[in-house]
This record gives C-alpha cells, structure tokens and sequence, in this order.
C-alpha cells in the first residue's frame, strides 16, 4: 500500500518539472502526507495541465457516506478494472500526484522500523492515481482521490508487499491525456526499476500524522528510538 509520502519542492519546481498550466491548489509543504489530507494532484483539461487539491482517500459519485474514503486511499492495478469503485475512472478521471519520496514500515521482532523511498535523484515524481466527484446529502461538492499501486519492486520488497505505481515523464503524458484504451494505461501500472530508487530508516516520530517536520526524512540508525 501506499499511506504516507512527502512533498517539499518548491511550487515553481513542481509546475516546472509536470508543464502545469494553471495553479488551482494552496501548496505548502508537507514531510508527512498522509490518508485524509488534502493534497496536490494533476489533472489535464483541454490541453492544460491544473494542480488541484483533492481528498486523499476516494469518495465514488454513488457513494452515501465520505466516510468510504478512508477505505480507498489506494487502488490495486491488477484488478481496477473489476472494482465498481475504480473501472470507469480508469479511461477518464486519471490524475498524477506529485511527489518527492513516500514511507514504508519494516516489522522488526516487536517494532515496525519506517523507511523513506526516493529515486535515486531525489527529484520529484509522480505517482498514478484515479479521481472522482462526491455530492454530500446537503450538496456540497467534494473531489477526491487514491493512489495506484503495484507489485513490489527488489528494493521495496524487503519492507513490504506493496509499492505506488510511480511514472516517468513520458508516462506521465499519457497517464494525463485523453487516452481511454484502457489495455494501454494497464501496460503503464508495472513496478518502478528497484536500481534507480533508493532506501534509507527514518525516525519512528513518522508514525504520527501529526508529526509533518522537515526532521522526519533525516536518516537514522535502526536502532534508534
């Protein structure tokens, strides 16, 4: 799964790095995002790209309760399109959710030791991610969003079973476009190269949403507490 990720370049980096065309989201930096919050996600419209902000945990349009969110913070890609919740968004609400590294947790005897994941640059990526709009009973309007993932790459494997299906820029356009053959998107939710991602443990403080400091990315060692 994918349940906590960080987020700090500088907004002109990221609209840089993604070709944004049009800023709609109030961007602040975040070191621990986590299910709920609201965060960052791409979308294209008429050939323009917007950063929007989206609830992080997939409210569908027939849904009774926003409450269903937090049971679909993620998507698996093997079976999206047998999922009601998440088939017909496949071919035309798809978003790119910026990121700059996400966490993991190793059970390690009696303790679950984090670990943060980055590309080997330490640069920005995106992961591949649904969308959808939610009217409440008393009509307010609500966008939100989950995370794709994917089998486990080598390097992530050793921490846990799941890893977010993470995409290049070039998949990255057609993830955005107006692409419906849904054939061709699935050929796109693979695992990332395990040689081009980097692993290091974190502060167990991570554990915390209400922890979301730039000290939680510092590298430690595992023993410590």
């Amino acid at each position: 799964m994918c349940g906590r990720y960080t987020l700090a370049a500088d907004i002109a980096e990221i609209m840089d790095m993604f070709g944004i065309d049009e800023l709609a989201y109030e961007y602040s930096e975040n070191y621990n995002v986590a299910p709920s919050h609201r965060i960052a996600g791409i979308v294209e419209h008429n050939g323009k790209r917007i950063l929007k902000g989206f609830h992080w945990g997939l409210v569908p349009y027939w849904a009774k309760d926003i409450k269903i969110g937090y049971k679909m913070i993620n998507a698996r890609a093997e079976t999206l399109l047998e999922k009601p919740s998440f088939r017909n968004l496949v071919s035309r609400k798809r978003t790119i959710i910026p990121a700059d590294g996400f966490y993991e947790w190793m059970k390690i005897g009696k303790d679950k030791q984090p670990y943060r994941f980055q590309l080997k640059n330490k640069g920005l990526y995106g992961f591949a991610g649904l969308w959808d709009e939610w009217a409440s009973p008393t009509g307010e309007q609500l966008q939100s969003c989950t995370i794709i993932t994917t089998t486990p790459n080598e390097l992530v494997a050793d921490v846990h079973d799941r890893m977010p299906v993470i995409l290049d820029t070039e998949e990255v356009a057609v993830w955005l476009s107006s692409e419906k053959d849904t054939d061709c998107l699935q050929t796109l939710l693979r695992p990332y190269p395990a040689e081009k991602m980097i692993k290091y443990p974190v502060s167990q403080s991570v554990g915390s949403v209400k922890n979301s400091g730039r000290d939680l990315i510092a590298e430690v060692a595992i023993n410590s507490k």
